[in-house]
């Protein structure tokens, strides 16, 4: 994908988080493919420069064009100002990229539930209230595109990380959930689990490995399913390493489990979860009418 000839883009694209990390590697990508870019990052205290200023200079710098945006995606209004500087900007908005995010690796066990709804309120409800506004006025318009920043924590869980993988399984279903709302109005919604080195990675990945994890090739993978040629909609990509691969949820046949004993358990156990289900009603309907549960 990074060898070939990208085509350049005259999209408006929103990022939250972009001040530093993926973020920004995603608003320099695309801004250097031509988009425009509202450049999302809440200020720090004590900063004399945001991030999200620093980045949008660079990219201007470059001799691209993009805005700064500064609310912080806890914000229950932070998804409108992100809407509003586009379209007061720009005069549109095509691209939506929900990329801000925090991780606090800490077991059950040790975390506070203060700690486990702080993880919950940035990484779910924050990305609830980026794609709001935006989902409302594509599904208006009728076309548009959302990238939900994801993780393979979600799809398969980590020892220490309950908090961190739980608020990135629920953007997998809110991935998938807005994919099957928005398609009949022309709105694509996928997921991206990026494996890239971060500020926010990078401690925990050896350097070797870590200089392969380059963001730029995230980045790239990002401008592909942005783009107003890629169909994909639906979909839980991971991307890193120079590497993509395509998960899903699958689930085996069912079996008859009356009365449910190991021997059931075992028949399950011995098949492979290869059936995947366009949506949840799709899978009741195949579970509680095969003819061999």
């Amino acid at each position: 994908m990074g060898a070939r000839r990208l085509a350049t883009m005259s999209q408006v694209i929103a990022i939250s988080g972009a001040g530093k990390g993926l973020g920004r590697a995603y608003a320099l990508h695309f801004a250097g493919r031509g988009a425009r870019v509202v450049v999302n990052n809440r200020r720090h205290e004590g900063e004399t420069t945001s991030s999200a200023d620093a980045t949008v200079a660079d990219i201007v710098a470059g001799g691209g064009v993009a805005t700064a945006e500064y609310s912080s995606v806890e914000d229950p209004l932070a998804g409108q100002r992100l809407l509003d500087t586009a379209l007061d900007t720009y005069g549109q908005l095509d691209v939506v990229i929900a990329n801000a995010g925090i991780s606090n690796g800490r077991s059950f066990e040790k975390q506070s539930l203060q700690e486990f709804r702080e993880i919950i309120e940035i990484n779910l409800l924050g990305t609830v209230n980026t794609l709001h506004p935006a989902f409302r006025y594509m599904y208006t318009q009728r076309s548009g595109s959302m990238i939900i920043s994801t993780s393979t924590a979600g799809l398969f869980g980590g020892h220490g990380m309950a908090a961190y993988s739980a608020s990135k399984a629920g953007l997998i279903g809110l991935a998938l959930s807005l994919s099957q709302e928005g398609a009949p109005h022309g709105i694509r919604v996928n997921a991206l689990a990026p494996y890239a080195a971060t500020q926010m990675t990078e401690a925990h990945l050896p350097p070797a490995i870590a200089q392969q994890c380059s963001v730029d090739h995230v980045a790239t993978v990002a401008a592909w399913l942005a783009g107003e040629q890629c169909k994909l909609n639906g979909e839980v990509v991971i991307a890193g390493a120079n590497r993509v691969a395509r998960a899903s949820m699958l689930a085996t046949l069912g079996v008859a489990a009356s009365p449910m004993d190991e021997g059931v358990w075992r028949e399950l156990s011995t098949s492979a979860p290869d059936q995947a289900f366009a949506d949840a009603v799709a899978h009741f309907q195949a579970f509680v009418t095969d003819s061999r549960t």
